[in-house]
C-alpha cells in the first residue's frame, strides 16, 4: 500500500471522526435523572457570576472547536498525501510529527472516551504511522549527486 492512500483513508476517518463527535455531543441526553440534573445545570450556570456564557455553552463551544481540529486533521492529511506522492523529500519529519499527535491523541480517547472513538483513533494512528513509514525518502545515486 501506499503512503497517499494510506493518508487518505486517514482524511476519510477523520472527517467521520469529526462527524460522529459533533452529532454525538450535540445530540446527547443523559439517559439518567442524575445525568439529566448535570446537563440542566451545565446549561443555567454562569462560568463566573454575572458572565453571559454557561458551562453548557463552554462544553459546545470547545467541542465544536475539537470538531474544526479533526476537519483541520483531514485537511493536513490529505496535504501530506499529496506531498507524498509528488515531493516525498519534502515531507521532512511532519508525518512523524503527526503520527505523534495522533498517538497522543489515541492515548487521551483510550483513558477518557467509549470504545467507538477509540478504535477511530487506534485506526487514525496505524494509518499515519504506517504512511510515515512508507513516506520515508529514499537515497538514490541520483538524488545524491544534485545535492
Amino acid at each position: 500500500m501506499k503512503a497517499t492512500w494510506l493518508y487518505r483513508i486517514a482524511v476519510v476517518l477523520f472527517v467521520l471522526f469529526a462527524a460522529g463527535h459533533t452529532l454525538g455531543f450535540l445530540k446527547f441526553v443523559p439517559p439518567t435523572p442524575a445525568g439529566q440534573a448535570v446537563m440542566n445545570a451545565m446549561n443555567t450556570v454562569s462560568l463566573q457570576p454575572g458572565a453571559n456564557y454557561t458551562y453548557g455553552a463552554f462544553y459546545r463551544g470547545f467541542g465544536l472547536f475539537a470538531t474544526i481540529y479533526f476537519l483541520f486533521a483531514a485537511a493536513v492529511a490529505w496535504h501530506l498525501g499529496e506531498l507524498a506522492r509528488k515531493f516525498p523529500a519534502a515531507l521532512d519529519s511532519l508525518p512523524w510529527i503527526f503520527f505523534c499527535l495522533q498517538l497522543v491523541g489515541l492515548a487521551l480517547t483510550w483513558k477518557y472516551f467509549p470504545t467507538p472513538p477509540v478504535v477511530l483513533s487506534a485506526l487514525v494512528a496505524v494509518c499515519t504511522g504506517w504512511a510515515a513509514i512508507l513516506a520515508r525518502p529514499t537515497s538514490s545515486p541520483a538524488s545524491s549527486e544534485r545535492t
